[in-house]
């Protein structure tokens, strides 16, 4: 985890002290934790089962705030939910930069406008079922949470590249129809969205329409057992949130999309398509943060799950 910035510590709140009350611990006597008292673990605290922040309204994503409570001193771990909040929030206002919060803020309200305006056409995608969305295979895997179960249905084409068969057809039917039913009522409305991302002209991000808390759930239960073993180099264990979209392909649509390098530690990759041809997903390499955009290997791979820095 990278936390950076700088903050004007005279406009702080003060934050509840990890200490007795007599100048021990973390605080300085006083109840408040001074700026450079604040700390975090170099490693999470993985048998501590974290707190739900899920029923507050917070600037934050609640799943931050949940990860990063397995990175407090031992002594703050045993503090009120409260105080843990206040702790945390101390941390993340202080290093992130005021324009960044700006953004979330402005991003939150554009999805609320949408989400109160646009009906979905298949309520049950809404709300996680794991019975009608994966494949029995792959559930059993997930319940047994061993790594030799996950193994097991997958392959490995490229070291650290992995696929397997995850989803119900029916559940992806559903999901393009969705998608299909959103892209409709963006033209009718004349609404304009965001597209996934800047190399995309087609798409839509399936957290603005109100798929968001599914998708915490499938990130969380389904998506962290599996990056917690074979990434866990790359925080594969505190996996904290996730940008989930769907992007469009063909010939009166974006014909490809160019070599580049994901902003995640992980990625999963579904193909959702009908009847088409090409498609294929390649991959060439893993790269440092010096050569993200550096010249590519001859050599490809076909593959859907990987950590970061893979073109």
């Amino acid at each position: 985890m990278s936390l950076d910035g700088s903050v004007d510590r005279r406009k702080q709140p003060q934050t509840p002290s990890a200490g007795n009350g007599n100048g021990n611990g973390n605080g300085n006597g006083n109840g408040v934790v001074e700026d450079d008292k604040l700390t975090l673990g170099r490693s999470p605290n993985e048998n501590h089962k974290p707190e739900s922040y899920e029923d507050l309204k917070l600037e934050f994503s609640p799943l931050l705030f949940s990860s990063l409570e397995q990175y407090l001193p031992s002594d703050v771990l045993n503090l009120s939910r409260d105080l843990k909040l206040q702790y945390m929030r101390h941390i993340l206002v202080r290093y992130s930069p005021e324009g960044e919060r700006t953004r979330v803020q402005r991003h939150r309200e554009y999805r609320k406008k949408i989400i109160s305006n646009y009906q979905p056409l298949h309520r049950e995608l809404y709300t996680m079922h794991a019975a009608n969305f994966f494949v029995p295979s792959f559930l059993k895997a997930i319940n047994d949470n061993t790594k030799e179960s996950l193994r097991s249905i997958m392959t490995e084409p490229s070291p650290g590249v992995y696929t397997f068969e995850m989803l119900q057809p029916h559940f992806c039917e559903l999901l393009l129809s969705e998608v299909e039913n959103f892209e409709r009522w963006v033209h009718g409305t004349k609404f304009r969205i965001m597209r996934p991302n800047t190399m995309n002209k087609y798409g839509a991000v399936l957290d603005d329409f109100g798929l968001e808390t599914m998708l915490d759930k499938l990130m969380e239960d389904f998506i962290c057992p599996i990056s917690r073993v074979f990434f866990p180099e790359v925080g594969g264990s505190t996996l904290d949130s996730h940008h989930g979209f769907v992007v469009e392909y063909g010939m009166d649509r974006d014909v490809d999309l160019g070599f580049h390098v994901d902003d995640s530690e992980v990625t999963l990759n579904v193909c959702l398509g009908k009847q088409f041809s090409g498609g294929e997903l390649f991959f060439r390499g893993i790269r440092c943060d010096n050569h993200v955009h550096s010249g590519t290997e001859q050599e490809s791979y076909l593959a859907d799950f990987f950590p970061n820095r893979k073109s």
